[in-house]
This record gives C-alpha cells, sequence and structure tokens, in this order.
C-alpha cells in the first residue's frame, strides 16, 4: 500500500508544519517561519543549516506489516548519524548515512505479527521521504504529553552518532511524548527565538541548555529569555536541565560550575519551573563523551534514563 500524503502525515512524528516540494518529496520543520527567518539572518550561519535537520522526527505505527520502504533524498548533512529501525522497543535495523547515496529507497523487512515500530530519521541531517510503501494495516502511535524540547547540539542529537541514541530518543522511548525537538547545534540562550508559534501550545517545556555560553561576561541573556518565556508560555510547566559536565576545558571548571548555579537561581525565581542539575545525569569521565563535551552512545543512554528518573521523581 503507498500511503496518501494525509496518511504519512498521521504517523510522522516531531513536525510542527510540513511541505511537499516540487519533485513529490515531503520535508518537515520544527521551527516556525519566523523563526528560521532569525537564523537566516543570524551570523551564526550553521543555525540556519541545522533549523532544517530531522532530529528527534520518527514515523511510529502499530502494524502487521513485514516490509516498509521509502524513497528519500538528502538536502543537508552535519554529522552522518543513521536511520534506524525498531521494533517493539528494540534496534532492528541501522542504515548509516556514510554508507547510503544522497537519493534512493531504504527498505526494512520485518518479521510477521503485530508489533510497534518506530523509524528514527537522522539527527544532524535533513532528510526529505517520498513514495512510503507498506504491506501490511497500521494504525498511528497513540502519543501523550505535547512537549516542547529547546536545547543546542547535545540536544538536537550530536555524539552518539546514532539517531536513536540521542539522550531525547532513549528518554522518549519512557516516556512516550508527543514532541518538538528545537535543539540546534551551537545554540545558546536567546530571546529572539522565545516567540508564540502559531497554532502550538505544548503542554509542557524541557530547555537544555547554556553550555556554549558558560564563559558570557553576565546572565542578561539567561534573564531575558526567562522573562520572553514567561510571557509567551505563562504558567506551562517548564523543566530546566543546567548544562552536563564537560572536560574540553579543565581551566574554566569553576566557570561553568559558576554559571550552572547562575542559571539555577534565575530560572528557579518563576514557580512553573523546576530546574534538573545536569552535573548528576552523566559521570565525569571522558568514557561517556564523544570529545569531552558530548555525550557518546553510553553517555546518552544514562543521560536520558537518568532525566526520566528525575522527571517521575519530581512529578513533571
Amino acid at each position: 500500500m503507498l500511503l496518501s500524503t494525509d496518511q504519512l502525515k498521521s504517523i510522522y512524528f516531531g513536525a510542527l508544519r510540513f511541505e511537499e516540494t516540487q519533485d513529490g518529496y515531503l520535508q518537515t520543520y520544527q521551527y516556525d517561519e519566523k523563526q528560521m527567518d532569525y537564523f537566516r539572518n543570524s551570523p551564526v550561519t550553521f543555525w540556519y543549516d541545522r533549523s532544517f535537520a530531522t532530529s528527534a522526527k520518527t514515523f511510529e505505527l502499530t502494524t502487521t506489516a513485514t516490509k516498509i520502504s521509502f524513497g528519500y533524498k538528502f538536502i543537508w548533512k552535519g554529522s552522518e548519524d543513521t536511520v534506524e529501525l525498531y521494533v517493539n522497543g528494540l534496534a532492528h535495523t541501522i542504515h548509516y548515512v556514510k554508507d547510503i547515496p544522497e537519493e534512493g529507497t531504504l527498505s526494512f523487512e520485518m518479521e510477521a505479527g503485530e508489533k510497534q515500530v518506530i523509524i528514527y530519521l537522522p539527527a544532524d541531517a535533513t532528510i526529505l521521504v517520498r513514495d512510503f510503501e507498506i504491506n501490511g494495516d497500521f494504525t498511528p502511535a497513540q502519543k501523550g504529553e505535547k512537549v516542547l524540547w529547546i536545547g543546542d547540539s547535545i540536544t538536537q542529537g550530536y555524539g552518539p552518532l546514532r539517531s536513536s541514541h540521542t539522550y531525547v530518543s532513549v528518554a522518549n522511548r519512557l516516556l512516550n511524548y508527543d514532541i518538538l525537538n528545537q535543539g540546534i547545534g551551537g545554540y545558546v540562550y536567546d530571546k529572539n527565538t522565545m516567540t508564540p508559534m502559531e497554532g502550538y501550545k505544548p503542554d509542557k517545556i524541557i530547555i537544555a541548555m547554556g553550555t556554549n555560553q558558560f564563559g558570557c561576561e553576565t546572565m542578561e541573556a539567561v534573564e531575558e529569555y526567562y522573562q520572553c518565556l514567561s510571557k509567551v508560555y505563562d504558567d506551562t510547566p517548564v523543566l530546566c536541565v543546567t548544562p552536563l559536565w564537560r572536560g574540553d576545558h579543565p581551566e574554566g571548571y569553576d566557570v561553568l560550575v559558576r554559571f550552572c548555579e547562575n542559571v539555577k537561581k534565575i530560572a528557579g525565581q518563576y514557580p512553573n519551573v523546576t530546574v534538573v542539575d545536569g552535573f548528576t545525569l552523566v559521570p565525569h569521565l571522558p568514557e561517556y563523551f564523544l570529545d569531552n563535551l558530548h555525550p557518546n552512545c553510553l553517555g546518552m543512554e544514562l543521560y536520558g534514563r537518568n532525566l526520566v528518573d528525575a522527571i517521575r521523581k519530581i512529578g513533571f
């Protein structure tokens, strides 16, 4: 069965909006046009490139199918991670971006019987999809609360080089949120993108940022960000995750610690904001990091699971 555009949208999660290209591909966006205009005109050019990425975007369904296939095309690549199939919560098939052509067809074979299926699209690349075919009945996944996830490259998913193994993906396999991931490599607390998005109102917000600006001279940008957040989303519950440990600048460790404490104070002033200490989520050892900054697969697994434990403990 070849899915219609509406059928494909019903199983496509993580998108704020959809567009069909002239050559028949479906492209998705996690930012609205105003936010992307800001990135387009920003002096940090790679913010705009990464604003198109398919990070935390998935196809999720229950199906009796034994085969799924779709045409694809890459229009941008950052790091080369993966397109992955999970069946009943376990990794089943992994296609590494470095090993597949820029454009082609991906096929996934599965065992017979009803099963829960997730296909993870690349976290640090932009992939377009068309001609989605499935040889069995299916129903879209039923998701929980609508959660806006905001952050930098760690939240976008750089580090594990596995799209299913970002901390957001690890956590969401347990939480089953209906997420919109606005993590973007290199980003900082920046009030210019804390604006209302037409037609979108999250039930909760998770913010994990700051590691790219811990050496700033003042906390003005962080203060302004939370002021704008309060105006845009009022009393929506917010979880602030302070930066993780990083070992790539040992001479700046005290500065990082001081920055994290200041973020806790600023965010904690708002009654709807709960703060989680990022230093408690991943061990402070290089074995858990790709580069002493971005967690690797093991570090991301611990980050995601420890964050879920924190979320459940505080009742967020």
